[in-house]
């Protein structure tokens, strides 16, 4: 299966636009409460519902909000930073707080609802997890599969994840929500305090020295299997 990734972008007179993707259907998703009745909600909900396999269910309550939850997979590459007693895992010590990898493919499930935006989304992520890092290190991805591919757009901060599941249904593999860092390009360098950055040197250099180690004796067993080699070759007759 292929896969692609579009990317946000901001033009000239700074709106958001998505390449690949029509104008209406961005604002349709952005604006969700401008083209949805409250009868078309209630009968998404309806249809939803009857498609759910893991009873996570929407509710519609009397002032035409809705509840429900969202799945999000945590593909985080950088260590990031809890309360010392809640860490686990590979860390690095700093004070009170602990810099750590989250394991890959860690999804957590979350109950919002159609009011709760991606940056609220990302704040609950965070404070689920303990985490004591600027959310604004972080954005909330959707991934779409369309045919044969498959594609990833980073999310506004004002869309609204709960509104983007119920139109696309339950199926994950439909639609999935990804949280990541922001790209090297973007990382607000100035949102991390000292001992985090001081934290991600002291695993960077352990994991140095650790791929230093292994690629020593890679090379020493590569230089022994050689001089057997030479030795038999070379034996005096």
């Amino acid at each position: 299966m292929r896969s692609k990734e579009w990317r946000e972008t901001r033009s000239s007179d700074e709106e958001n636009t998505l390449d690949w993707e029509e104008e209406e259907d961005v604002q349709k998703e952005r604006e969700p409460h401008l083209y949805l009745s409250k009868e078309e909600v209630k009968e998404k909900i309806q249809s939803y519902n009857s498609s759910v396999t893991d009873k996570l269910k929407m509710t519609l309550n009397a002032n035409g909000i809705y509840t429900g939850f969202i799945k999000v997979q945590m593909e985080l590459c950088r260590p990031i930073t809890v309360q010392s007693s809640q860490s686990q895992g590979r860390c690095a010590h700093s004070n009170n707080e602990t810099a750590f990898y989250l394991p890959d493919g860690c999804v957590n499930t979350l109950h919002i609802s159609s009011t709760n935006t991606v940056r609220e989304v990302i704040e609950a992520l965070l404070k689920k997890f303990f985490v004591a890092d600027n959310p604004a290190k972080f954005a909330l991805y959707k991934r779409c599969h369309k045919e044969d591919q498959v594609y990833t757009c980073k999310l506004s901060e004002r869309e609204h994840p709960l509104y983007l599941r119920l139109v696309a249904g339950p199926r994950t593999e439909m639609l999935s929500f990804v949280l990541r860092e922001h790209e090297t390009g973007e990382v607000m360098w100035e949102a991390f305090s000292i001992p985090e950055l001081q934290n991600f040197l002291r695993i960077l250099d352990k994991e140095e020295n650790e791929q230093l180690q292994i690629l020593k004796k890679r090379y020493a067993a590569y230089r022994d299997k050689l001089e057997e080699a030479l030795g038999g070759v070379w034996k005096p007759g």
